[in-house]
Protein backbone atom coordinates (compact mmCIF):
# COMPACT_ATOMS: atom_id res chain seq x y z
CA UNK A 1 0.00 0.00 0.00
CA UNK A 2 1.27 3.80 -0.81
CA UNK A 3 -0.24 7.03 0.04
CA UNK A 4 0.43 10.76 -0.45
CA UNK A 5 -1.52 11.59 2.31
CA UNK A 6 0.92 11.90 5.47
CA UNK A 7 0.00 12.79 8.47
CA UNK A 8 1.79 15.52 10.46
CA UNK A 9 4.45 14.76 13.31
CA UNK A 10 2.95 14.67 16.46
CA UNK A 11 4.33 17.27 18.88
CA UNK A 12 6.13 16.40 21.51
CA UNK A 13 3.42 16.82 24.28
CA UNK A 14 1.07 14.80 21.92
CA UNK A 15 3.66 11.76 22.02
CA UNK A 16 4.29 11.63 26.05
CA UNK A 17 0.67 11.84 26.38
CA UNK A 18 -0.16 9.52 23.88
CA UNK A 19 2.86 6.84 25.66
CA UNK A 20 1.22 7.56 28.83
CA UNK A 21 -2.32 6.52 27.89
CA UNK A 22 -1.37 2.97 27.77
CA UNK A 23 -1.06 -0.35 30.02
CA UNK A 24 2.82 -0.40 29.91
CA UNK A 25 4.84 -0.33 33.55
CA UNK A 26 7.85 1.92 33.92
CA UNK A 27 9.16 4.81 33.04
CA UNK A 28 8.95 6.44 29.92
CA UNK A 29 12.21 7.16 28.50
CA UNK A 30 11.94 8.23 24.01
CA UNK A 31 9.36 7.64 21.36
CA UNK A 32 11.12 8.30 17.83
CA UNK A 33 10.04 7.83 14.04
CA UNK A 34 10.39 4.37 13.26
CA UNK A 35 9.97 2.13 9.91
CA UNK A 36 9.69 2.87 6.32
CA UNK A 37 5.68 2.71 5.72
CA UNK A 38 3.83 4.99 4.07
CA UNK A 39 0.36 5.25 6.02
CA UNK A 40 0.35 4.81 9.33
CA UNK A 41 2.61 6.76 11.89
CA UNK A 42 5.20 4.71 13.66
CA UNK A 43 6.58 5.64 16.93
CA UNK A 44 9.24 2.95 18.52
CA UNK A 45 8.69 3.95 22.08
CA UNK A 46 11.02 2.94 25.13
CA UNK A 47 10.39 2.01 28.49
CA UNK A 48 12.66 1.62 31.45
CA UNK A 49 11.14 -1.14 33.45
CA UNK A 50 13.15 -2.52 36.43
CA UNK A 51 16.27 -1.75 35.01
CA UNK A 52 15.27 -3.26 31.63
CA UNK A 53 15.16 -1.01 28.43
CA UNK A 54 11.32 -2.33 26.83
CA UNK A 55 10.57 -1.75 23.65
CA UNK A 56 6.88 -0.90 21.97
CA UNK A 57 5.43 0.10 18.81
CA UNK A 58 2.99 2.91 18.73
CA UNK A 59 0.87 4.02 15.79
CA UNK A 60 -1.72 6.84 14.86
CA UNK A 61 -4.20 4.70 12.42
CA UNK A 62 -4.43 7.04 8.87
CA UNK A 63 -7.99 8.41 8.95
CA UNK A 64 -7.70 9.06 5.34
CA UNK A 65 -7.17 5.23 4.31
CA UNK A 66 -9.03 4.20 7.01
CA UNK A 67 -12.09 5.91 7.61
CA UNK A 68 -13.26 3.75 10.35
CA UNK A 69 -10.41 2.69 12.84
CA UNK A 70 -12.20 0.99 14.98
CA UNK A 71 -13.31 -1.70 12.42
CA UNK A 72 -9.90 -2.33 11.57
CA UNK A 73 -8.64 -2.38 15.60
CA UNK A 74 -11.79 -4.78 16.12
CA UNK A 75 -9.90 -6.75 12.91
CA UNK A 76 -7.10 -6.79 14.90
CA UNK A 77 -7.81 -7.78 18.45
CA UNK A 78 -10.10 -10.82 17.14
CA UNK A 79 -6.94 -12.60 14.44
CA UNK A 80 -4.31 -11.93 17.21
CA UNK A 81 -6.05 -13.38 19.57
CA UNK A 82 -7.07 -16.19 17.47
CA UNK A 83 -3.85 -16.72 16.69
CA UNK A 84 -2.25 -16.75 19.07
CA UNK A 85 -4.92 -19.86 20.52
CA UNK A 86 -3.66 -21.51 17.06
CA UNK A 87 0.03 -21.46 18.21
CA UNK A 88 -1.06 -22.49 21.91
CA UNK A 89 -2.57 -25.72 20.47
CA UNK A 90 0.30 -26.44 17.97
CA UNK A 91 2.49 -26.12 21.11
CA UNK A 92 4.09 -22.91 20.42
CA UNK A 93 7.21 -21.50 23.18
CA UNK A 94 7.35 -18.02 22.06
CA UNK A 95 3.71 -16.75 21.71
CA UNK A 96 5.50 -12.87 22.02
CA UNK A 97 7.32 -13.53 18.74
CA UNK A 98 5.02 -15.33 16.79
CA UNK A 99 1.83 -12.90 16.58
CA UNK A 100 1.41 -9.49 17.61
CA UNK A 101 0.58 -8.37 20.92
CA UNK A 102 -2.31 -5.24 21.38
CA UNK A 103 -1.15 -3.20 24.34
CA UNK A 104 -4.70 -1.80 25.71
CA UNK A 105 -4.87 1.56 27.19
CA UNK A 106 -4.76 1.54 31.38
CA UNK A 107 -8.80 1.97 30.67
CA UNK A 108 -9.25 -1.33 28.62
CA UNK A 109 -9.93 -0.04 25.39
CA UNK A 110 -8.02 -1.68 22.27
CA UNK A 111 -7.02 2.24 21.10
CA UNK A 112 -6.45 5.44 22.68
CA UNK A 113 -8.47 8.55 20.85
CA UNK A 114 -6.14 12.03 21.44
CA UNK A 115 -7.48 15.43 21.32
CA UNK A 116 -7.56 15.83 17.25
CA UNK A 117 -9.85 12.36 17.27
CA UNK A 118 -6.67 10.52 15.81
CA UNK A 119 -6.44 6.61 17.15
CA UNK A 120 -3.49 5.12 18.27
CA UNK A 121 -2.55 1.97 18.82
CA UNK A 122 0.11 0.21 20.53
CA UNK A 123 1.71 -3.23 20.17
CA UNK A 124 4.86 -5.14 21.70
CA UNK A 125 7.66 -5.02 19.93
CA UNK A 126 9.16 -8.47 18.33
CA UNK A 127 12.85 -8.41 19.39
CA UNK A 128 15.91 -10.55 17.51
CA UNK A 129 13.39 -9.89 14.29
CA UNK A 130 14.19 -7.60 11.21
CA UNK A 131 11.88 -7.49 7.98
CA UNK A 132 13.58 -7.04 4.15
CA UNK A 133 12.43 -4.88 1.85
CA UNK A 134 13.88 -6.74 -1.42
CA UNK A 135 14.25 -11.15 -1.98
CA UNK A 136 17.65 -11.63 -1.70
CA UNK A 137 17.92 -15.35 -2.46
CA UNK A 138 15.47 -17.90 -3.30
CA UNK A 139 15.16 -19.03 0.54
CA UNK A 140 13.56 -15.34 1.41
CA UNK A 141 11.10 -15.96 -1.47
CA UNK A 142 10.18 -19.57 0.28
CA UNK A 143 10.88 -18.42 3.88
CA UNK A 144 7.97 -15.31 3.38
CA UNK A 145 5.86 -17.52 1.33
CA UNK A 146 5.38 -20.21 3.71
CA UNK A 147 4.94 -17.33 6.60
CA UNK A 148 1.81 -15.98 4.54
CA UNK A 149 0.42 -19.37 3.54
CA UNK A 150 0.78 -20.58 7.62
CA UNK A 151 -1.09 -16.98 8.23
CA UNK A 152 -3.83 -18.04 6.08
CA UNK A 153 -4.36 -21.59 7.26
CA UNK A 154 -4.22 -19.95 10.96
CA UNK A 155 -7.27 -18.35 10.49
CA UNK A 156 -9.27 -20.89 8.70
CA UNK A 157 -11.07 -21.53 12.06
CA UNK A 158 -11.66 -18.04 13.33
CA UNK A 159 -14.93 -17.88 14.46
CA UNK A 160 -18.16 -15.71 13.20
CA UNK A 161 -18.94 -13.52 12.75
CA UNK A 162 -17.28 -12.04 9.31
CA UNK A 163 -14.60 -9.66 9.31
CA UNK A 164 -15.13 -5.72 8.79
CA UNK A 165 -14.09 -5.02 5.14
CA UNK A 166 -11.36 -2.36 5.97
CA UNK A 167 -10.87 -0.41 2.78
CA UNK A 168 -13.89 -2.26 0.40
CA UNK A 169 -13.03 -3.28 -2.84
CA UNK A 170 -9.15 -3.45 -2.42
CA UNK A 171 -8.07 -5.49 -5.03
CA UNK A 172 -11.28 -6.03 -6.70
CA UNK A 173 -10.35 -5.94 -10.56
CA UNK A 174 -13.29 -4.95 -11.73
CA UNK A 175 -13.45 -1.34 -9.71
CA UNK A 176 -10.43 -0.86 -10.51
CA UNK A 177 -11.07 -1.12 -14.20
CA UNK A 178 -13.83 1.05 -13.94
CA UNK A 179 -11.44 3.80 -12.46
CA UNK A 180 -8.96 3.99 -15.18
CA UNK A 181 -11.72 4.06 -17.65
CA UNK A 182 -13.09 6.87 -16.17
CA UNK A 183 -9.73 8.81 -15.20
CA UNK A 184 -8.53 8.31 -19.60
CA UNK A 185 -12.74 9.65 -20.23
CA UNK A 186 -11.61 12.89 -17.96
CA UNK A 187 -8.06 13.13 -18.69
CA UNK A 188 -7.49 15.73 -16.21
CA UNK A 189 -4.14 16.23 -16.82
CA UNK A 190 -3.63 15.73 -20.62
CA UNK A 191 -1.50 12.61 -20.25
CA UNK A 192 -3.62 9.91 -21.51
CA UNK A 193 -2.15 10.33 -25.27
CA UNK A 194 1.65 10.05 -23.80
CA UNK A 195 0.39 6.60 -22.46
CA UNK A 196 -1.93 5.47 -24.89
CA UNK A 197 0.52 1.54 -25.61
CA UNK A 198 -0.29 1.18 -21.90
CA UNK A 199 -3.69 2.02 -21.62
CA UNK A 200 -4.47 -0.41 -24.81
CA UNK A 201 -2.25 -2.83 -23.25
CA UNK A 202 -4.56 -2.80 -20.24
CA UNK A 203 -8.18 -2.78 -21.61
CA UNK A 204 -6.83 -6.15 -23.94
CA UNK A 205 -6.54 -7.90 -20.82
CA UNK A 206 -10.13 -5.86 -19.01
CA UNK A 207 -11.44 -9.49 -19.22
CA UNK A 208 -8.71 -10.80 -16.50
CA UNK A 209 -10.46 -8.43 -14.37
CA UNK A 210 -13.27 -10.62 -13.67
CA UNK A 211 -12.21 -14.46 -13.52
CA UNK A 212 -11.72 -14.96 -9.77
CA UNK A 213 -14.59 -13.30 -8.83
CA UNK A 214 -16.88 -15.20 -11.58
CA UNK A 215 -15.15 -18.17 -10.08
CA UNK A 216 -15.96 -17.61 -7.02
CA UNK A 217 -19.94 -16.31 -7.45
CA UNK A 218 -20.17 -20.10 -8.67
CA UNK A 219 -19.02 -21.71 -5.45
CA UNK A 220 -15.36 -22.82 -7.30
CA UNK A 221 -13.22 -20.84 -5.19
CA UNK A 222 -14.31 -19.33 -1.56
CA UNK A 223 -13.78 -16.75 0.04
CA UNK A 224 -11.22 -17.11 2.96
CA UNK A 225 -9.41 -14.56 5.59
CA UNK A 226 -6.37 -13.15 4.08
CA UNK A 227 -3.80 -10.76 4.13
CA UNK A 228 -3.96 -8.17 1.20
CA UNK A 229 -0.92 -6.64 1.64
CA UNK A 230 2.28 -9.10 0.96
CA UNK A 231 5.20 -7.58 0.70
CA UNK A 232 8.29 -9.00 1.87
CA UNK A 233 8.55 -6.78 4.62
CA UNK A 234 5.92 -7.91 6.26
CA UNK A 235 7.08 -10.69 7.27
CA UNK A 236 9.83 -10.51 10.67
CA UNK A 237 12.43 -12.79 10.20
CA UNK A 238 14.70 -14.18 12.64
CA UNK A 239 18.33 -12.22 12.69
CA UNK A 240 19.85 -15.14 13.63
CA UNK A 241 18.30 -18.30 11.74
CA UNK A 242 16.34 -16.19 8.62
CA UNK A 243 13.21 -18.38 9.77
CA UNK A 244 9.73 -16.24 9.19
CA UNK A 245 8.61 -15.04 13.05
CA UNK A 246 5.56 -13.82 12.47
CA UNK A 247 3.26 -11.59 9.87
CA UNK A 248 2.67 -7.70 10.36
CA UNK A 249 0.80 -4.55 9.12
CA UNK A 250 -2.67 -6.68 9.68
CA UNK A 251 -4.59 -3.28 9.08
CA UNK A 252 -6.17 -5.03 5.80
CA UNK A 253 -6.86 -8.48 6.88
CA UNK A 254 -10.08 -9.06 6.06
CA UNK A 255 -12.09 -11.23 3.68
CA UNK A 256 -10.61 -11.88 0.40
CA UNK A 257 -9.44 -14.66 -1.70
CA UNK A 258 -6.27 -16.39 -1.72
CA UNK A 259 -5.28 -15.75 -5.15
CA UNK A 260 -5.03 -11.53 -3.68
CA UNK A 261 -2.27 -12.64 -1.65
CA UNK A 262 -0.24 -15.28 -3.62
CA UNK A 263 -0.68 -12.58 -7.07
CA UNK A 264 0.81 -9.63 -5.37
CA UNK A 265 3.24 -11.61 -3.45
CA UNK A 266 4.62 -13.65 -6.87
CA UNK A 267 4.12 -9.65 -8.15
CA UNK A 268 7.06 -8.11 -5.16
CA UNK A 269 8.86 -11.48 -4.86
CA UNK A 270 9.61 -13.24 -8.72
CA UNK A 271 11.45 -9.60 -10.04
CA UNK A 272 14.84 -7.88 -8.63
CA UNK A 273 14.19 -5.58 -10.64
CA UNK A 274 12.81 -2.01 -8.52
CA UNK A 275 9.00 -0.72 -8.80
CA UNK A 276 9.83 2.07 -10.84
CA UNK A 277 13.06 0.57 -12.92
CA UNK A 278 12.96 2.71 -16.18
CA UNK A 279 15.23 -0.28 -17.80
CA UNK A 280 12.82 -2.52 -18.81
CA UNK A 281 15.05 -4.79 -20.26
CA UNK A 282 15.81 -5.53 -16.68
CA UNK A 283 12.63 -6.72 -16.23
CA UNK A 284 10.88 -10.22 -16.01
CA UNK A 285 9.73 -12.89 -14.02
CA UNK A 286 12.04 -15.12 -12.71
CA UNK A 287 11.18 -18.66 -12.32
CA UNK A 288 13.66 -19.89 -9.68
CA UNK A 289 12.27 -17.71 -7.81
CA UNK A 290 8.92 -18.34 -8.69
CA UNK A 291 9.51 -21.90 -7.86
CA UNK A 292 10.62 -21.04 -4.37
CA UNK A 293 7.28 -19.20 -4.11
CA UNK A 294 5.02 -21.68 -5.19
CA UNK A 295 7.10 -23.96 -2.50
CA UNK A 296 6.66 -21.75 0.71
CA UNK A 297 3.40 -21.01 -0.08
CA UNK A 298 2.21 -24.63 -0.22
CA UNK A 299 4.02 -25.75 2.26
CA UNK A 300 2.12 -23.22 4.67
CA UNK A 301 -1.14 -23.53 2.75
CA UNK A 302 -1.47 -26.84 1.51
CA UNK A 303 -3.88 -27.98 4.46
CA UNK A 304 -6.90 -25.71 3.74
CA UNK A 305 -6.62 -25.00 0.12
CA UNK A 306 -8.35 -26.78 -2.56
CA UNK A 307 -7.83 -28.04 -6.26
CA UNK A 308 -9.77 -25.54 -7.51
CA UNK A 309 -7.92 -22.53 -5.72
CA UNK A 310 -4.11 -24.16 -6.56
CA UNK A 311 -4.71 -24.21 -10.63
CA UNK A 312 -5.52 -20.49 -10.46
CA UNK A 313 -2.08 -19.52 -8.62
CA UNK A 314 0.04 -18.50 -11.53
CA UNK A 315 -2.81 -16.78 -13.18
CA UNK A 316 -2.93 -14.57 -9.78
CA UNK A 317 0.09 -13.64 -10.12
CA UNK A 318 -0.56 -12.25 -13.81
CA UNK A 319 -3.81 -10.66 -12.61
CA UNK A 320 -2.35 -8.89 -9.69
CA UNK A 321 0.55 -7.73 -11.25
CA UNK A 322 -2.00 -5.85 -14.04
CA UNK A 323 -4.21 -4.35 -11.77
CA UNK A 324 -1.23 -2.70 -9.92
CA UNK A 325 -0.03 -1.59 -12.82
CA UNK A 326 -3.57 0.20 -14.16
CA UNK A 327 -3.49 1.56 -10.46
CA UNK A 328 -0.17 3.48 -11.15
CA UNK A 329 -1.56 4.28 -14.75
CA UNK A 330 -4.53 5.76 -13.30
CA UNK A 331 -2.94 7.89 -11.01
CA UNK A 332 -0.91 9.37 -13.92
CA UNK A 333 -3.62 10.10 -15.30
CA UNK A 334 -5.42 11.80 -12.62
CA UNK A 335 -2.58 14.20 -11.81
CA UNK A 336 -0.64 11.34 -9.21
CA UNK A 337 -2.96 12.20 -6.38
CA UNK A 338 -2.45 8.87 -4.44
CA UNK A 339 1.15 7.48 -4.77
CA UNK A 340 3.63 9.69 -4.23
CA UNK A 341 6.11 10.63 -6.81
CA UNK A 342 9.38 12.23 -6.86
CA UNK A 343 10.30 12.81 -10.69
CA UNK A 344 8.35 13.56 -13.70
CA UNK A 345 5.91 10.66 -15.03
CA UNK A 346 7.18 8.53 -12.12
CA UNK A 347 3.85 6.66 -11.91
CA UNK A 348 3.90 6.26 -15.33
CA UNK A 349 7.15 4.45 -15.25
CA UNK A 350 5.81 2.14 -12.57
CA UNK A 351 3.15 1.59 -14.40
CA UNK A 352 5.40 0.47 -17.34
CA UNK A 353 7.75 -1.74 -14.89
CA UNK A 354 4.42 -3.67 -13.96
CA UNK A 355 2.93 -3.95 -17.69
CA UNK A 356 6.43 -5.52 -18.41
CA UNK A 357 6.41 -7.82 -15.84
CA UNK A 358 2.73 -8.91 -16.93
CA UNK A 359 4.36 -9.09 -20.46
CA UNK A 360 6.76 -11.21 -19.33
CA UNK A 361 4.88 -13.92 -16.81
CA UNK A 362 2.62 -14.28 -19.90
CA UNK A 363 5.78 -15.55 -22.10
CA UNK A 364 6.12 -17.72 -19.67
CA UNK A 365 2.82 -18.80 -18.97
CA UNK A 366 3.25 -22.79 -19.06
CA UNK A 367 6.37 -22.73 -17.43
CA UNK A 368 4.61 -20.95 -14.38
CA UNK A 369 1.69 -23.19 -14.31
CA UNK A 370 3.86 -26.22 -14.53
CA UNK A 371 5.85 -25.30 -11.49
CA UNK A 372 2.35 -24.20 -9.62
CA UNK A 373 1.12 -27.90 -10.80
CA UNK A 374 4.06 -29.92 -9.78
CA UNK A 375 4.21 -28.25 -6.19
CA UNK A 376 0.38 -28.73 -5.28
CA UNK A 377 0.45 -32.06 -6.44
CA UNK A 378 3.19 -32.95 -4.44
CA UNK A 379 2.20 -30.44 -0.87
CA UNK A 380 -1.52 -31.38 -1.38
CA UNK A 381 -1.08 -35.07 -1.42
CA UNK A 382 1.29 -34.80 2.01
CA UNK A 383 -2.37 -32.84 3.44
Amino acid sequence: MSSDERLAAPAPALVRHVAAAFAVQGRWVSSTPWGSGHINQTLLVVFEQDGRMERYVQQRINPLVFPDPMKVMENLARVTAHQRTVLMGEGAIDLERRALTLVPTWSGALSFVDAEGSHWRTYRFVEGASSHDVVRTPRDAAVAAEAFGRFQAQLTSLPGPRLHETIPRFHDGRARMEALLAAARTDRCGRLSGCQTEFDFVLAREAMADRLPSLHARGVIPERITHNDTKLNNVLLDDRSGEAVCVIDLDTVMPGLVHYDFGDLARTATCAAAEDQRDLSRVGAEPVLFAALCEGYLRGAAAFLTPAECAELAFSARLLTLVIGLRFLTDHLAGDRYFKVHRENHNLDRCRMQLRLVASMEEQRGRMEEIVARAAERFLQKS
